[in-house]
């Protein structure tokens, strides 16, 4: 029976419309997103959605007396169990929500890590997601748990005398976060020497980057031929996803370059969050090219692309790295709006229409990618010995040479390479 339960939970999202915020969105798209938000967790059912408009915010209860108990009548008729709210939501307001409507409750913030908890894959994802929820619990613990405020007794083994049990309880959530740094230092370390091994053959690193649910993880699968989790929901992708892409020949030599998937980004993402994911982006940060994929059939593609440019200029991203526009989903347009966007965007440089469900436009997404690479090339020739197949075979692959001929000592080879090939082959 307890299973049946936690895989039946029933859920309403609310959306609260403050008429004074200059930032907010549009309400019926920022509730269709809530509800997909909490759509991505297992084991959870909505089965009701609202948007409150609100002319102020209560501090005690963020709604108005006859608004909570309209609610409460309504998720007592549906037997709701959580309540998602799609905004941030103080201790007190939950605590006193929770009590009049006798449910859990859970804001944005508690939802998101609620969805990265359940989709953390690596040891470096796991490790920042509890660092997130620890400082989340510890904001809700110093403020809201007035019922804690009472002396600790005992020996005096744990704190001393007259401690409080928020103090500690603080400490021990202090502690944790200091473990897992520690932890997580060690991954990170891991990560840099893996990343080290690759910089001695620098291959460009490409990163897709985008609102969630815009597409990138079936591109990449498209693109790599992986079998990245691509589903139809919110925060499908958490941990980087790294592969080697070998895109077609060009100006005489092929190209091989790394392709990363990362987190997608969302509206309001809470700033914690985008901290405690910032090594999940350190990819981001060390591309050679970006790839911004946009779902163009949403209503709300705009608003996504601007969340996503404010969050690549947060995290420091260099204006001078490449970045084109992927406008995908092109597939999901009526016939007239796809070729109007079609035509749009080859008057731009800088974007291509796509389906990476159907593999439309892809063909001049990897010539756009390998010209956009191509540094300016270089002729050289080599002398190589018999005993350097390892360099010769090196060159080979990487289709830089152009004329061999052997000589009583090895071979003279002629190249045409660019700087970063150069750069590897003096690594070898």
């Amino acid at each position: 029976m307890e299973e049946t339960a936690v895989q039946t939970m029933r859920a309403w999202v609310l959306h609260p419309d403050l008429k004074s915020d200059r930032e907010r969105r549009e309400a019926g798209v920022a509730l269709d997103e809530a509800v997909s938000l909490a759509a991505a967790l297992p084991d959870l059912e909505v089965v009701g959605s609202d948007v409150v408009r609100l002319p102020k915010l209560l501090p005690g209860m963020l709604f108005g007396k006859g608004k909570i108990e309209e609610l409460k009548q309504k998720f007592e008729a549906e037997e709701v169990g959580l309540v998602l709210i799609d905004g941030p939501v103080t201790p007190v307001q939950q605590r006193n929500l929770e009590k009049a409507w006798n449910v859990k409750l859970l804001d944005r913030t508690g939802l998101i890590l609620e969805i990265f908890s359940d989709r953390a894959r690596t040891r470096e994802g796991v490790l920042q997601v509890e660092m997130a929820a620890l400082s989340y619990q510890r904001t809700r613990l110093v403020r809201a748990w007035t019922h804690l405020e009472r002396q600790r007794g005992g020996l005096g083994f744990v704190g001393g005398p007259g401690e409080t049990q928020i103090e500690a309880d603080r400490r021990a959530i202090d502690d944790q976060i200091v473990r897992l740094k520690k932890q997580l230092a060690k991954v990170v370390k891991t990560r840099k020497l893996h990343r080290a091994s690759r910089d001695k053959v620098p291959f460009p690193i490409v990163a897709l980057v985008g609102y969630t649910n815009a597409g990138k993880s079936t591109l990449f699968n498209r693109m790599t031929g992986a079998e990245v989790v691509a589903e139809d929901m919110l925060f499908a992708t958490l941990d980087p996803t790294m592969r080697a892409l070998d895109l077609p020949t060009i100006t005489g030599g092929g190209k091989r370059v790394i392709l990363s998937d990362t987190v997608g980004f969302i509206s309001s993402l809470p700033t914690q969050l985008v901290a405690a994911f910032r090594a999940t982006l350190e990819e981001v940060l060390a591309a050679d090219l970006i790839l911004h994929v946009r779902d163009i059939a949403h209503a709300n593609t705009e608003e996504q692309a601007e969340d996503v440019r404010g969050i690549l200029k947060d995290l420091g991203i260099d204006p001078e790295v490449p970045m084109f526009e992927l406008w995908n989903k092109i597939d999901a347009l009526p016939a007239a709006d796809r070729e109007a966007l079609q035509t749009q965007a080859a008057r731009r440089d800088d974007v291509l229409a796509i389906s990476a469900l159907t593999g439309e436009g892809l063909d001049a997404l990897h010539e756009a990618i390998a010209t956009a690479l191509d540094d300016e090339r270089a002729r050289r020739t080599l002398t190589l010995g018999f005993d350097e197949g390892r360099k010769r075979a090196w060159l080979h692959g990487e289709n830089v040479v152009e004329a061999e001929r052997q000589t009583d000592a090895g071979f003279e080879i002629d190249v045409h390479w660019t700087p970063r090939q150069e750069q590897a082959f003096r690594l070898l």
